[in-house]
């Protein structure tokens, strides 16, 4: 007998059948009729039709923000207790939760293991498109298996349709080995709401070339993730006022950052920012520490174990006893 093709396969058959049979009834998906004769126009008609869609992003997201909140708190649990926040994505969800990750070792001295990403078709879809693994959940359950997710863990699925197959198979396999799980999407009631423990929902609406969700949704999700990672390494003394303390100065950029940030936060000079950056090993958390709190570099990495790294607790010794 001959195998048919995706094509030739009834609805009911075909892999992330939900997804296509409801693709036409979903805010992201459906026309936009703000950038109707959006072919005709000039390139400054073009820009103007998109820069007004994308002003409607912020508005989307402020609805979401109790929902955001509670997973930036959540993210800071779980790392603070040895757990990863590892993001499931496909396509354009995919490669924004892999920027975000990415971003994380660079800003927050965090490990590569700590913050992390899978998405369909792996690294190569980084690149290329790889879209006949998003509708597989088995592939998704799959690669989050070798993840080895646990209940440290946190798992936040990705998806602008809030159908991705590939995505909601690995949130649900997550939650199922104990993981807590969250969903990120632009469209309230969908499948990957009912896998996840809380869902962040920014409905941005349709999209100015229909479907191109890398668009509006894209960028939602962006926000979203930035807010995610932003406010958990904030909750756990990564940032002291509003700098990165826990900068790793690995280049010319960041080590200049690091002695500003210094001279900011103590009010010393420069030469004295770079004797004690140089003193304290090339750590700014311990060197700011030893300057805020007039101790030496023992005793400012004391502090610092003593309070999991949050540098606001160390410079503050006598809250750490509370």
């Amino acid at each position: 007998m001959a195998t048919m093709t995706m094509l030739e396969q009834p609805p009911s058959e075909k892999p992330g059948a939900r997804t296509m049979k409801e693709l036409t009834t979903i805010t992201t998906e459906t026309a936009n009729t703000a950038s109707e004769g959006f072919d005709t126009k000039s390139a400054l008609e073009i820009a103007r039709i998109i820069n007004h869609e994308d002003a409607k992003v912020a508005a989307a997201v402020k609805k979401a923000l109790p929902e955001i909140a509670i997973a930036i708190d959540t993210v800071a649990r779980s790392l603070r207790d040895g757990g990863r926040l590892i993001y499931v994505g496909a396509g354009s969800s995919g490669r924004i939760s892999s920027l975000d990750s990415s971003e994380c070792p660079p800003t927050y001295s965090t490990s590569p293991s700590q913050v992390q990403y899978i998405m369909a078709g792996g690294p190569k879809a980084l690149a290329s498109a790889s879209d006949v693994n998003e509708d597989s959940p088995e592939i998704g359950q799959r690669d989050i298996a070798r993840r080895r997710p646990t209940r440290k863990d946190i798992v936040i699925g990705v998806s602008a349709s809030g159908r991705t197959p590939y995505v909601i198979g690995a949130v649900e396999y997550a939650r199922a080995r104990g993981a807590k799980t969250a969903a990120i999407t632009c469209n309230y009631d969908t499948p990957i709401s009912d896998v996840a423990e809380f869902t962040i929902v920014a409905e941005v609406g349709p999209e100015v070339i229909s479907g191109s969700t890398r668009m509006k949704a894209g960028t939602a999700q962006k926000m979203i993730l930035n807010m995610i990672t932003t406010g958990a390494m904030t909750r756990l003394g990564y940032v002291y006022e509003n700098l990165m303390v826990n900068v790793h100065m690995k280049n010319a950029k960041l080590v200049e950052r690091g002695i500003r940030v210094l001279m900011t936060l103590c009010g010393v000079d420069r030469d004295t920012a770079i004797r004690t950056i140089k003193s304290a090993g090339k750590s700014i958390p311990i060197a700011v520490v030893m300057l805020k709190a007039n101790v030496d570099k023992m005793e400012a990495v004391r502090r610092l174990t003593k309070s999991d790294g949050n540098v606001r607790l160390a410079i503050d010794d006598s809250r750490l006893e509370l």
